[in-house]
């Protein structure tokens, strides 16, 4: 197999990884939005509090690991490889891509996971001040990170147009 075979071949599999990862968070985030946010917040502060800190505990598992940096990885890789092989337009928006999921692993970091743990060690015996002081700022963040994910995936869109064809050689 030629090198450029080869960094094809790498390059389709890194822009693939990025779709995967990046759609699997997209869905993710969006799913906790329309569904599983709203539900909760009309049940009481009990199974509000309760439910997200199981979720918080359950959620912390090695595919979502994998999933999780694999939407910044893969987006990397694959605008190096791009941008390597003279594909400076594919290269960028890949790499705008990468940039958005930045952000969203920045906003997790420094937002979500701290009002996590501070939910978490709240417990349950004030379960309307922890949600007051849990659910605000988690579900404008959850929201925040919805879209930039989307937008993330969707700089995928034209990347993969313009890769398209050098990759298929």
């Amino acid at each position: 197999m030629t090198e450029t075979m080869t960094t094809r071949g790498l390059t389709a599999g890194a822009l693939g990884g990025s779709l995967l990862c990046l759609g699997l968070m997209a869905g993710l985030f969006f799913a906790f939005s329309v569904a599983v946010l709203p539900g909760l917040q009309a049940g009481d502060d009990r199974t509000f509090v309760a439910t997200m800190q199981q979720v918080n505990v359950a959620i912390q598992n090695g595919v979502f690991g994998l999933v999780f940096i694999g939407a910044l990885a893969f987006p990397v890789l694959a605008a190096v490889l791009l941008a390597r092989a003279g594909h400076r337009s594919a290269a960028g928006w890949t790499a705008a891509a990468a940039g958005l999921y930045l952000v969203v692993l920045l906003l997790t970091v420094t937002v979500s996971v701290p009002l996590n743990n501070r939910l978490a060690a709240a417990g349950l015996t004030d379960p309307a001040q922890a949600r007051q002081a849990f659910a605000g700022v988690w579900v404008r963040i959850n929201h925040l990170r919805t879209v930039l994910t989307t937008l993330a995936l969707g700089c995928l869109a034209p990347a993969l147009v313009r890769g398209a064809a050098w990759m298929a050689g």
